[in-house]
């Protein structure tokens, strides 16, 4: 029996469930794109998903994944991505949070999440989080060096009717090092700021903690407003504008 067969919501056509890109990469740096997909396995019927909402920002993160292969391309740096949206499982959650697997997203109703048994609650974990997690490890195991760990994210200029003002934050869980260097060297245009729109008290940074702190890897979480990464040009100028902050920060960290 292979192990597809095993797995209840993963059909054979749906894996991998996360995948390197650029893994031939050398840069000292690993990129990770949690919610990069808004795929939901046909097994799971969209979850009860209104169509409208299917490709929303509830689902992924809008321009993430574009945004990670162009800075990947800049830095000649891999990407790990989950391949599967982040209703199915969010991979910046442990399987311990509630909020791993929502039964709403801001607005959105996500009807095929509620009431989980635990059993089913399990599988999401053993067949989306647990497979982007361990190829997370493997890939930060092949570096010669210790690498930064660099989370690409996105957020919506709207959340529960407020605007939101800032264009890029860029959040930190215990060490702040690299969030602060990259601050430093933020164009003067641009409105970016430290632990904004979210913090560590919002549980964001599950995938800095459980595997940059622990190994001692300077890291920081990205995250851009989606409506400014909608397009190409959008994409190629925050790609030129992280690339430069990136290179800047890691260069000042390492001549302290």
């Amino acid at each position: 029996m292979s192990t597809h067969e095993l797995h209840t919501i993963l059909g054979p056509d749906d894996w991998p469930a996360a995948e390197v890109i650029n893994p031939q990469g050398t840069a000292p740096i690993c990129l990770v794109c949690e919610h990069a997909s808004a795929y939901v396995p046909a097994s799971l019927a969209h979850l009860g998903v209104a169509p409208e909402h299917r490709k929303s920002h509830a689902a992924w993160d809008i321009g993430g994944l574009d945004l990670a292969v162009a800075l990947s391309a800049r830095l000649n740096a891999p990407v790990v991505a989950s391949r599967v949206s982040r209703l199915v499982y969010d991979c910046n959650r442990p399987p311990s949070a509630v909020g791993a697997i929502p039964e709403r997203s801001e607005i959105v109703d996500v009807p095929g999440n509620v009431g989980l048994s635990d059993v089913a609650r399990s599988a999401r974990a053993s067949e989306v989080y647990e497979p982007f997690r361990t190829l997370l490890e493997a890939t930060l195991d092949q570096f010669n060096r210790p690498p930064a760990l660099v989370t690409i994210h996105t957020f919506t200029p709207v959340w529960f009717g407020q605007p939101r003002d800032v264009e890029l934050g860029l959040l930190h869980d215990r060490d702040d090092r690299l969030a602060r260097a990259m601050l430093a060297n933020r164009p003067d245009d641009l409105n970016a700021q430290l632990n904004a729109p979210y913090s560590v008290t919002d549980g964001v940074t599950h995938t800095l903690r459980e595997h940059a702190i622990p190994r001692g890897l300077q890291n920081v979480m990205i995250e851009v407003r989606n409506d400014l990464v909608s397009d190409a040009a959008g994409v190629a100028r925050f790609a030129d504008i992280l690339n430069t902050m990136l290179t800047k920060a890691l260069a000042t960290q390492e001549a302290l």
